[in-house]
């Protein structure tokens, strides 16, 4: 350029001056800006030039009790896998736009763990569609134990491949800590890897502490989202690790940790981990833990710090802070009291303004991993082997479960099954990728009067599981799921709801509201049920989770996490020489009815 005057920092970057015009993508945004590096809040212009902000200037300064606009940094979810919200991610996008979220750190392990690489491909480029920005990583544990049978295995070679690709931009969370903290050569090569391409690994160590802790941080895992606990959550901190507050839909951790936003302002950081889709429409994201944790006390400024910059200085992704020469990635609130997102701008682009997404909805691709047919009642049944059973204890709002011992009394035909008036229910989980005996257990908590729920949604390696009161609706709820090659299922009382997955039996292919409304409407049915479960399918869809505390249920059996390895339904306690006898005859007409 020729220029003729002494110019402004802006003016250069834009190329306009007077008369002269150098067409360039570039406005100017006016409101109350948030300064969440100083603290401060004044009247001020952002001028954007071709994505990125060019200059900030400053006017006069404003109190947090004015009228908007509010500018701030966008919203970042620091933790977050998109296939469970059930919603696809291009979809997924069109709906936190609105809540003043840009970006978010994913793991895709939920369709890593049906489809593996092929899936893990196939949500980066749907994602791409999008102008939110989604960071997707490697995940190591695919299986998250051994004792499940996944649609694919990730091993060393895979995580290696998965890393040469700029499309990847970390490792997923290392639930499998174990191996880790006991030097497993497999899990540290991984993390190696990591290293070799400069790249962070993300962590997941529920309970974890001590010299194990030491090791798994030394081995080079630098974040966990698991804190349930505020002494856990300072340990971690302490000890230098990226602390993620999480509240999602089935873990709701902030109530216990929100204290850390304000004692370690420049560490803790926001996430939601896993947000079902009526949570997201009702309630809404990031900005829900937002007014949550300002509800509580804690200092606005490091609850936005917790939302955008530190998640920004941890993983050193290309996200704006509203800064200088930053991406223009920033919302507009109407007030610091309601925090209602007027407009959001990713990469300089209004995305969201006026109540409603500027992008267009869009099908999506259907992708799928499904092989098997319906089963009979009697893969459901469990011989009583003993009256004296292992318990799930199922915690609300909490992935963690507790065991205990129950006597069921056996049916006419020596069977066990579920007592609802002790709460006690039969739990099963069915392989979905190749035909096996279903796993059959029970468990405690949810309070199912009648009815049965299932649904293709099982952390990690998502086979179908089922809880509920007779075996004919267990079997009803597993059926239609299997037929529909996926979903979410209420049955019970002569009705029927079902929402359909037929995206890798993870994903709606619908519209976010449709999606929210009709999850939202299997969840009250639940309810009407008896279940006293305030998130009854998220927490069901954890107690699959075989690498959390304490005991869990995969396609393998029942598993014991404290221990680490599988253990029988049954209690063999206090068997008298009768009872063995009943044992050998109802195992015997059992394996003679299947075949």
């Amino acid at each position: 350029f020729f220029f003729f005057k002494q110019k402004t920092a802006y003016e250069i970057l834009s190329g306009l001056v007077g008369s002269e015009m150098c067409i360039r993508d570039s406005f100017k945004v006016e409101g109350k800006i948030v300064d969440i590096d100083n603290e401060i809040i004044y009247k001020g212009q952002v001028h954007v030039v071709d994505g990125k902000i060019a200059e900030i200037i400053r006017m006069e300064q404003a109190l947090a009790s004015e009228e908007g606009p509010f500018i701030m940094p966008g919203f970042i979810d620091g933790h977050f896998h998109v296939e469970d919200t059930s919603i696809a991610p291009y979809e997924f996008s069109r709906l936190v736009v609105g809540h003043g979220t840009v970006a978010a750190i994913c793991d895709p392990h939920e369709i890593a763990n049906v489809m593996g690489i092929e899936g893990v491909e196939y949500i980066i480029e749907t994602s791409k569609a999008s102008p939110m920005k989604f960071f997707y990583g490697a995940s190591p544990c695919v299986p998250a134990t051994h004792f499940e049978t996944s649609g694919a295995i990730l091993g060393l070679k895979e995580i290696q491949t998965l890393l040469k690709s700029p499309d990847i931009y970390f490792v997923g969370e290392f639930m499998d800590f174990p191996s880790v903290v006991n030097g497993d050569p497999i899990a540290l090569a991984k993390i190696q890897a990591a290293k070799d391409c400069n790249k962070p690994v993300d962590g997941h160590c529920p309970g974890l502490t001590g010299s194990d802790l030491d090791k798994y941080i030394a081995a080079g895992v630098s974040s966990d989202h698991e804190c349930s606990t505020l002494a856990e959550a300072e340990e971690k901190i302490k000890k230098g690790m990226g602390v993620l507050v999480r509240e999602g839909s089935a873990a709701l951790n902030l109530a216990a940790l929100y204290p850390i936003i304000d004692k370690y302002p420049q560490e803790a950081m926001l996430c939601t981990d896993d947000t079902h889709p009526d949570d997201l429409n009702n309630r809404g994201h990031i900005d829900y833990m937002v007014k949550l944790a300002i509800g509580y006390g804690c200092n606005i400024f490091n609850v936005l710090r917790a939302a955008s910059i530190n998640i920004v200085k941890h993983y050193k992704f290309p996200i704006g802070c509203m800064r200088v020469g930053d991406p223009a990635d920033f919302i507009l609130m109407n007030s610091l009291k309601e925090l209602k997102v007027v407009q959001t701008y990713i990469n300089g682009k209004l995305v969201f303004d006026n109540g409603k997404p500027t992008f267009p909805f869009m099908q999506p691709k259907i992708v799928n991993n499904f092989g098997i047919g319906p089963i009979k009642i009697e893969d459901i049944e469990v011989p009583a082997k003993s009256e004296t059973v292992k318990v799930i204890g199922a915690i609300d709002k909490q992935l963690l479960t507790d065991k205990f011992l129950e006597k069921l009394k056996p049916n006419a035909r020596n069977l066990l099954e579920s007592d609802p008036q002790k709460d006690v229910l039969k739990l099963v989980v069915v392989n979905r990728y190749f035909k096996a005996d279903p796993s059959v257990s029970f468990i405690r908590g949810f309070g199912l009067k009648s009815g049965a729920m299932a649904m293709s949604i099982a952390h990690d390696a998502h086979n179908i599981i089922s809880v509920g009161v007779s075996d004919e609706d267990i079997l009803k709820a597993i059926n239609m799921v299997i037929n529909a090659k996926g979903g979410i299922v209420a049955v019970g009382n002569g009705k029927d709801l079902i929402l359909p997955l037929p995206i890798a039996g993870l994903m709606s292919d619908l519209p976010a509201e449709i999606v929210g409304k009709k999850y939202g409407d299997l969840e009250s049915f639940a309810k009407d049920l008896g279940c006293k479960m305030n998130t009854p399918f998220p927490t069901l869809s954890f107690m699959a989770l075989t690498c959390i505390p304490s005991l869990k249920i995969s396609d393998k059996g029942l598993f014991d996490v404290d221990k680490f390895k599988g253990v029988s339904t049954v209690s063999y306690t206090h068997l008298t020489l009768p009872t063995i006898l009943l044992v050998q005859i109802s195992v015997v007409a059992v394996s003679l009815k299947k075949k």
